[in-house]
């Protein structure tokens, strides 16, 4: 059987090839200004979540090389094995002001936070009540609970009731899972109308604010009104790694929950704490969207001028997909865009799902007006007429 395990990854790989599914890592240097390089050819990105710019300022910069050289390269084990490195007390003290929560929690990443945070809540005769597109890691998270789990459609908050009508009686527990903004389509949850059904069920409604820090609300992402006041999230969770320009990500919850994740979440036990470098970096991308409003509203006013452009539903966040359906059509656009200057990324199945393939265009503080623009003249070039007119 001696090559066994070859043939099946080749057959696997042939396969996804033959559908158009196969993906590729390709070298890619990033630089300031929404800038990137693949080869020779100079690039405008529309495709990352650096929705800031964050990760390429100077301050960010700054503040993770003097971490690194007054504390090292990495942490040496665990939170709780080697002992907390004091950054961390700046990071998650910034995140649960900016949140208007009790306390926070870092994680290594978003997809840590949320395979850690279901599980240390929810198990064997609980309910998770969740939308059909929420991140592949809150499946994961809601897999590893063994918690009963039923799916409500996309943003549809009444069919969420409805289903809590029907489960919640026999439920020891209940968590609902949405994201306050989905990042493949851009859009928001309803998460004023799921805070109301979640109190009205005794449920727990866990927010998932990757694509929304930093972004809406001055900032401060989708647990807050348009008027600013706070919404009863039970538990907010998010990235450091997107809007922050850093990586890492946190849970902000009432103080006792955190407590428990402490004690509970096997992927912040488990796993080696961020190195210093990191924890500065995030914690000075945290001081600016605090402080720095005309900075967090520029992502969304790109992406607005982008929609107008081309007379799309005005943008709800800083990710505007345009679906094209088939996964050959999506890779074409991407590619015809690419030759023009702008790396946009073709997102296909399964990250997807099936014949929704699209071009998921990203707006960032860094990007020009006329760098908008310009991508908007040449979207119009490179998709057909009726996809921009049924978009």
């Amino acid at each position: 059987m001696t090559g066994s395990l070859e043939d099946f990854a080749r057959t696997k790989l042939e396969a996804l090839e033959a559908a158009t599914l196969r993906r590729r890592l390709t070298p890619t240097a990033r630089a300031p200004g929404a800038a990137a390089r693949r080869g020779q050819a100079e690039m405008i990105s529309f495709c990352d979540n650096d929705y800031l710019g964050l990760s390429q300022h100077p301050a960010l910069i700054a503040a993770a090389v003097g971490a690194t050289e007054a504390y090292g390269a990495g942490a040496g084990a665990s939170r709780l094995v080697t002992g907390d490195n004091p950054l961390y007390e700046a990071v998650e003290r910034r995140l649960a002001r900016i949140k208007g929560s009790e306390a926070a929690i870092v994680f290594g990443s978003g997809y840590l936070a949320n395979i850690g945070i279901i599980p240390a809540l929810m198990g064997p005769g609980d309910l998770i009540v969740a939308d059909e597109l929420i991140h592949a890691c809150m499946h994961a998270g809601a897999r590893l609970s063994r918690a009963e789990m039923r799916v409500f459609r996309h943003n549809d908050a009444a069919q969420a009731r409805n289903l809590l009508s029907e489960a919640r009686g026999r439920a020891r527990h209940c968590l609902i899972l949405t994201e306050g903004v989905f990042s493949m389509d851009g859009d928001r949850a309803p998460v004023a109308a799921l805070a109301e059904i979640a109190r009205e069920f005794d449920a727990w409604l866990l927010v998932d604010d990757a694509h929304a820090l930093g972004v809406i609300n001055g900032g401060r992402g989708s647990g807050f009104d348009e008027a600013g006041a706070r919404l009863k999230v039970d538990l907010q969770m998010g990235t450091l790694s997107k809007a922050v320009g850093a990586y890492g990500g946190y849970l902000c919850a009432a103080r006792p929950v955190i407590e428990l994740m402490v004690n509970r979440a096997r992927s912040l036990i488990y796993t080696t704490g961020l190195p210093p470098g990191t924890l500065a970096a995030a914690e000075k991308g945290l001081e600016l969207i605090e402080t720095d409003a005309a900075l967090t509203a520029r992502p969304l006013a790109h992406a607005r001028a982008f929609t107008d452009a081309l007379a799309l539903a005005p943008a709800q966040s800083a990710v505007v997909p345009l679906v094209l359906g088939d996964e050959g059509r999506a890779l074409a656009a991407a590619e015809a865009l690419a030759r023009r200057g702008y790396l946009v990324t073709a997102m296909r199945p399964p990250t997807v799902p099936a014949g929704t393939s699209r071009l998921r265009f990203t707006f960032s503080a860094a990007h020009l007006a006329q760098d908008v623009a310009a991508l908007a003249e040449a979207v119009r070039d490179v998709v057909p007429g009726p996809v921009l007119q049924e978009g």
